[in-house]
């Protein structure tokens, strides 16, 4: 129901605006029903001649606990990249400079100073315990349909991500599971022509977390479009 004076847009903008990355979780599990009911809204997500090209494996219960085990053991204390698609090979200019903001908000929250690459290490390494999250999503999609198959999945993940906001759910997309796409598809059971394009990890935020307080940037209005006009 919208309260008076609260259109549609203002509620969108509002999910939008307050969605944010969690990455410390409370133990809670997210009941059943509910995580059913994110995917009910998620998989209204448009995509290229209906294609529909996502497919999500989610665990729950022990069976996000022997995944997370599993994963980290695998990974060991070092992190080689073997994804389906390929990462971005380079960051410049205003990537750059948006990435490397990030992550100094990111260490500033916990206390890690800049250099210390021993403590970042260990902190990209928890992307493998799933920040102790109680679930975790794998997000795929059927390789035939090449990156516009990719961009379809990205419009379900956003859909998911807000519609998970909404219920109270909170969430984190990685690509650093996606990392490890041969390892996923053996303990998945993937068949060959499905490809891993990220996992999302999600629960209930440990709001206790000053990791969990903190807010990225976004670029203005103004920064990102082009306007051609008569």
């Amino acid at each position: 129901m919208h309260s008076e004076g609260t259109t549609e847009a203002d509620m969108l903008a509002k999910l939008v605006g307050e969605r944010s990355s969690c990455r410390g979780f409370l133990s809670e599990r997210v009941p059943h029903d509910v995580i059913t009911h994110i995917l009910d809204i998620a998989r209204g997500t448009p995509s290229w001649c209906n294609t529909q090209p996502w497919h999500v494996h989610i665990t729950e219960g022990s069976e996000t606990e022997k995944f997370r085990r599993a994963l980290r053991a695998h990974v060991g204390t070092e992190m080689s990249e073997t994804p389906d698609l390929p990462f971005p090979t380079a960051y410049e200019g205003a990537y750059r400079e948006r990435r490397r903001a990030s992550g100094w908000q990111l260490y500033d929250s916990l206390g890690i100073a800049k250099g210390d690459r021993e403590a970042s290490g260990r902190q990209m390494l928890k992307n493998f315990d799933l920040f102790g999250a109680p679930h975790v999503a794998i997000i795929t999609t059927d390789a035939a349909l090449g990156l516009y198959g990719a961009v379809d999945c990205g419009l379900f993940v956003q859909s998911f991500l807000l519609a998970a906001h909404s219920l109270g759910v909170a969430t984190v997309p990685q690509a650093a599971i996606a990392s490890q796409s041969p390892f996923i598809r053996q303990y998945f059971e993937l068949p060959a022509d499905r490809q891993v394009l990220l996992g999302i990890s999600f629960g209930y935020a440990d709001e206790s977390l000053p990791i969990n307080r903190y807010r990225t940037a976004r670029q203005s209005t103004d920064e990102l479009v082009s306007w051609r006009s008569s």
